[in-house]
C-alpha cells in the first residue's frame, strides 16, 4: 500500500547507496548520506488549507454573539467593528491665491488646518429628584448640549398632573413606566421615586448609559427595579410586538425626544399602534411650539396641553381621568 505524503512525509535525508568496493572519503559519505531532499510541498499546503484553532474559536464566538444579540432585537451589523485604515500622508500644495492647502483628491482641496479633536465629554450635577423617597437626590447630566433633559419645572408640573388625574395626589398609582429617549433618566427615576414599581429606559448613546444613566440609578438605589434598552426608539417600538405578554403593557410612557431629530407625526402614529400602551395608560409628551399634535393617541385622549416658554407639555390619558380632572 503506497503511503500518502499527507500523513507520511518523506525522510529528511536521501539514503543513496554507494560503491562498497571503493574507499569512500568523508566528502563522499556526506554527499551520499547527507544530501538534503526537497521539502514536502504537498504536506505543507494541506496543513495551510486547514483552519487554525484560533480562527475556528473566533467563528464560534461570533456566531454565539450574533444569536444573543438577535434574540433581544439588536442588529448584529451595528456591533461589527470596521477595519482600521492607515491614514495617508496628505499632499501639500498652493491654491490660486498662494495659500497653503491640503490636496485631498484630484480637483478638490481642503485647508491645511486639521480638524480639532473633540473635547472629552464631562458631567455635572445640576438636576435633582423633586419628590418621593429619593427627593433632593442629585443626578448627573452631560455638561454639553448633546443631551437636553426635561426642565425641572416641567417635570414637577407633569407629575403633579399625573398624580391628580390618577386619583392619588400624594403619589403615583403603582405601575410600570416606559421612559423613551431617556438620556439622564430623570423622568423614569422621578416615577420610581413617586411610587412606580419599575421603569424601562430606552437610550441609544452608550456613553450616556455608562457615564450618566446607570450611575444615576445606582446613586438613587433604583438599579434593581430598572431595565435599560440600548437601542433606537423606533427599533424598540417595532420589536415590542415580540415581547412576552406580561412585559408588553405599560401604565405610563414619557416621550422627551430631541426636537429637531424627530418627526412627531410618525412617532405618535407608531406609539398609537404599539402593543405597549395599556388600557389605562398615561402618555407624557414634550414637544416644541408650532408643532401640531394629534387630538388622540389610539384610545387615549388629550387631558392637558400646557406651554412652558418654548416647551409644550401634552398628556394623553383614558376618558375617566378627564372626568376626575374636571371634578377636581
Amino acid at each position: 500500500m503506497a503511503s500518502s505524503s499527507l500523513y507520511l512525509p518523506s525522510p529528511p535525508f536521501n539514503l543513496k547507496p554507494f560503491n562498497r568496493h571503493s574507499s569512500p572519503s568523508r566528502h563522499s559519505i556526506s554527499q551520499h548520506f547527507l544530501a538534503p531532499q526537497q521539502p514536502n510541498t504537498t504536506f505543507r499546503t494541506s496543513l495551510a488549507a486547514l483552519p487554525s484553532a484560533k480562527l475556528w474559536n473566533e467563528k464560534m464566538v461570533e456566531e454565539t454573539r450574533k444569536k444573543i444579540l438577535e434574540k433581544y432585537g439588536n442588529d448584529f451589523s451595528e456591533f461589527i467593528k470596521e477595519p482600521s485604515r492607515k491614514a495617508r500622508k496628505p499632499k501639500k500644495g498652493r491654491n490660486q491665491r498662494g495659500k497653503s492647502v491640503e490636496i485631498v483628491e484630484k480637483g478638490q482641496t481642503a485647508t491645511e488646518e486639521e480638524e480639532e479633536e473633540k473635547p472629552p465629554r464631562t458631567t455635572h450635577k445640576l438636576l435633582q429628584v423633586l419628590g418621593g423617597k429619593a427627593r433632593r437626590r442629585k443626578l448627573l447630566s452631560p455638561a454639553g448640549m448633546d443631551v437636553r433633559p426635561m426642565m425641572q419645572v416641567v417635570r414637577g408640573a407633569a407629575f403633579g398632573i399625573l398624580q391628580a388625574a390618577g386619583g392619588t395626589p400624594a403619589s403615583l398609582r403603582p405601575g410600570r413606566w416606559l421612559d423613551l429617549y431617556s438620556g439622564t433618566g430623570s423622568v423614569g427615576i422621578e416615577a420610581i421615586s413617586r411610587g412606580c414599581s419599575e421603569a424601562h429606559f430606552v437610550e441609544m448613546d452608550p456613553w450616556v448609559i455608562s457615564e450618566v444613566l446607570r450611575p444615576n440609578l445606582i446613586t438613587t438605589g433604583f438599579l434593581d427595579v430598572s431595565v435599560i434598552h440600548m437601542k433606537r426608539v423606533e427599533i424598540f417600538l417595532d420589536y415590542s410586538e415580540k415581547f412576552p405578554d406580561n412585559d408588553k403593557k405599560f401604565d405610563y410612557v414619557s416621550i422627551t425626544p430631541p426636537y429637531m431629530e424627530v418627526d412627531y407625526a410618525k412617532l405618535m402614529d407608531q406609539i398609537s399602534r404599539s402593543p405597549l400602551i395599556g388600557e389605562d395608560c398615561f402618555i407624557l409628551v414634550e414637544y416644541p411650539t408650532r408643532t401640531t399634535m394629534p387630538e388622540t393617541c389610539g384610545h387615549l385622549i388629550q387631558i392637558v396641553d400646557r406651554r412652558f416658554g418654548r416647551t409644550n407639555l401634552l398628556i394623553y390619558g383614558p376618558q375617566w381621568a378627564e372626568k376626575k380632572k374636571r371634578k377636581a
